[in-house]
């Protein structure tokens, strides 16, 4: 689609990078690329639902601020130069990020109504670097699920295709940018929660180094696992939104005191970049390529491999030979950690209270009908897993465990490696309500993204291509602090893809999302009233 023009959909498909550019010139002032999204996504969000929040008149106050601050600036070039790039432009984050005043859910109906009395520090770093935020997105129930169905409010769409999911548990994030709502958003990765809805709705989406960005503010899942990262349309966008959130909070005792590059705003042009993959060494882990990984997946990312080579990086077939106990592993740690940190939510000091009896049969009442299945049943693993004459067996096993598999990639990289090259996910983006019947199909959905949680590391998710006409993710492994070194990589193979056919190809059922008489996700495909 043409972008030289100022209509609501040019300024809606415009990166991020070029929405600033525009805004910097005067060719359009922040209050109108605000109110497009704005109207973009009220009349999508019907079909989609990948918001639970829209906040148009603090979107819009932030906006006209942003405009002062441009206007103010324009008279001096350093000035201008100065600001940074997210200014004046719209983000959407995942529904458990503090926001003073704002719902916070979590996905959750046990904290359906609660209003966050201060900001997470993603937010008062977002607000300093004078981007928008337009609201909250659609998210599994307390950041659990691959899917993004296990929503208390409902199930989110994948623009590609209605009738199924954008993953999870960062789906409406990754709905909210695929679609064009906004052209960045934030999510956390517990287990992949970033990197496989990137993939299944042909974004970009990076899981940082754990410690790289503060989790204050942000309603915890699994402690030491948890990451908040960036989605982005282009990799660009996304080492913008990083660049703007990470750094040292010392109200985070696990927020690392490690720089921030500022290399990350000054990621290199087509030529440049294409050629900076030369000499690279990446290695191939064979046992990424899963049983039951589909063919066309595997045929895009090895067409992004030999893209690769062709580029001049080296790539060799590699073995990481802890990683089919990861599934396992995760299986416990998480629902561990999951345990101890939803102890908290009692009907007394969050959330609606239910029941009019006595305060351990309000307690009952209250978890009993706030958390959703799979909370119910990750709480319970992880309870067992903790408990008298099992905490030895399960929890400290899997944690010695935890040791190996961040010892294989660390082996690899002492080896001289540079980054590891991987699926993202097995699959595309499967139907709605193919896997809510059976856990264990849905957890295999994270097997290629879960052990970097394991071992801390950075990932990074790009698009590579189509099968069947949806998208499939190329994941970027690294050392751990070394984010831009991905995103330089990641970088490359879209210069090396610039003229792809695939890379034109928007969400295939955008369409059918702008009908208004379109309903809102289900089981089966939504169609018009």
């Amino acid at each position: 689609m043409s972008t030289s023009g100022g209509s609501a959909d040019d300024l809606t498909r415009r990166s991020g990078a070029a929405l600033g550019a525009a805004l910097r010139s005067g060719e359009v002032s922040a209050r109108e690329v605000i109110e497009a999204h704005l109207e973009l996504a009220e009349r999508q969000n019907p079909a989609l639902n990948a918001w639970l929040t829209l906040d148009r008149d603090g979107a819009l106050a932030a906006a006209d601020e942003a405009d002062r601050k441009l206007t103010a600036a324009r008279r001096d070039r350093a000035a201008l130069d100065g600001l940074h790039p997210l200014l004046g432009l719209p983000v959407a984050l995942k529904d458990l990020v503090s926001v003073r005043g704002v719902q916070c859910t979590a996905g959750s109906r046990i904290l359906e109504g609660y209003l966050a009395p201060y900001d997470a520090h993603i937010t008062e770093r977002l607000r300093d670097a004078g981007a928008v935020i337009l609201g909250k997105t659609n998210m599994d129930e307390f950041a659990m699920g691959s899917s993004t169905e296990h929503s208390a409010f409902g199930p989110t769409a994948n623009p590609w295709a209605l009738d199924r999911v954008p993953g999870g548990s960062s789906g409406g994030s990754a709905s909210a940018v695929a679609a064009f709502h906004v052209p960045y958003s934030i999510g956390t990765d517990t287990g992949g929660s970033i990197r496989q809805p990137a993939a299944l709705t042909g974004i970009v989406g990076l899981k940082p180094t754990y410690g790289r960005v503060s989790r204050y503010g942000i309603v915890a899942f699994a402690s030491s696992l948890d990451q908040i990262g960036p989605f982005g349309r282009d990799v660009r966008d996304a080492a913008a939104v990083l660049h703007a959130v990470a750094g040292r909070d010392p109200r985070d005792s696990t927020s690392a005191p490690v720089p921030v590059p500022d290399e990350l705003l000054a990621l290199a042009d087509d030529d440049e970049a294409a050629a900076s993959l030369r000499g690279k060494r990446l290695g191939l882990p064979r046992e990424y390529f899963v049983a039951g990984m589909e063919p066309g997946v595997e045929a895009r990312v090895r067409q992004a491999v030999a893209a690769l080579e062709a580029a001049g990086a080296t790539v060799e077939e590699v073995s990481l030979p802890h990683t089919d106990y990861g599934l396992a592993t995760y299986y416990i740690v998480a629902p561990a950690e999951a345990s101890a940190n939803l102890a908290r939510y009692d009907g007394i000091r969050y959330g609606p209270r239910l029941g009019d009896g006595d305060t351990l049969g309000n307690y009952l009442r209250t978890r009993g009908e706030g958390f959703g299945a799979e909370v119910k049943r990750r709480i319970m693993l992880g309870t067992y897993a903790l408990s008298a004459g099992y905490y030895d067996a399960y929890y400290l096993k899997a944690q010695k465990v935890r040791t190996l598999i961040k010892g294989d990639f660390d082996a690899l990289f002492e080896a001289g490696f540079d980054a590891l090259v991987a699926p993202t996910s097995p699959t595309v983006a499967f139907p709605m309500g193919a896997r809510m019947a059976d856990p264990v199909s849905m957890y295999l959905s994270d097997a290629c993204t879960l052990p970097v949680n394991m071992a801390g590391l950075p990932g990074l998710s790009i698009p590579c291509g189509l099968s069947d006409g949806l998208p499939v993710g190329l994941q970027l492994i690294g050392p751990a602090w070394s984010e831009l070194e991905l995103l330089r990589l990641g970088r490359g193979y879209e210069a090396l893809t610039a003229d792809a056919e695939w890379r034109g190809a928007e969400p295939a059922e955008l369409a059918l999302a702008d009908n208004p008489a379109t309903r809102g996700p289900s089981a089966g495909r939504p169609v018009p009233a």
